[in-house]
């Protein structure tokens, strides 16, 4: 249960949250729907980093969320399977299994990305790709946080 009083209506509390301050609201959703459909990140990798965040922000909401259009794309329910243990997984490809420990690092330990975790990057990820990456962490992380906070524990129902 929310620990605001967040009014009834579409989508529940993580979506009607927003609408005690609509103006933020708007960013709230520009946010969102850039990391969905802007990103140039493959959805497999996008859905795996916003995964780990889900798990280190424990936010329920996030974690049991799957947007009809990455279901739509082919993610699979079986790629978040495993996303706890990515880094004894066989599963996953190289390119998979960095984007859960950038989100992993991003979240937990940031100062320990230096210059030999982003040569690893760059061997796998364009830099444009690696600022996508960053971007879409950084909103998964920020908005993650902000409904485990408030306590907002549903998923959102926005097709993103």
């Amino acid at each position: 249960m929310a620990r605001l009083n967040v009014p009834d209506g579409p989508g529940g509390e993580a979506a009607m949250i927003w609408t005690l301050r609509p103006q933020l609201g708007a960013m709230v959703e520009r946010m969102i729907r850039g990391a969905y459909q802007q990103s140039i990140l493959p959805p497999d990798e996008r859905e795996l980093a916003r995964m780990r965040i889900a798990q280190i922000n424990d936010c329920r909401a996030c974690s049991g969320f799957r947007a009809p259009s990455v279901l739509d794309a082919g993610v699979s329910a079986e790629l978040y399977d495993n996303v706890a243990g990515y880094a004894s997984y066989p599963g996953y490809t190289a390119r998979q299994r960095l984007a859960i420990e950038f989100a992993e690092r991003f979240a937990t330990d940031h100062a320990s990305m230096d210059d030999v975790f982003f040569g690893r990057l760059q061997e796998a990820f364009s830099d444009a790709e690696i600022l996508d990456l960053t971007l879409c962490v950084a909103v998964f992380l920020g908005l993650g946080r902000s409904l485990t906070v408030l306590g907002v524990d549903q998923s959102c129902a926005i097709d993103l």
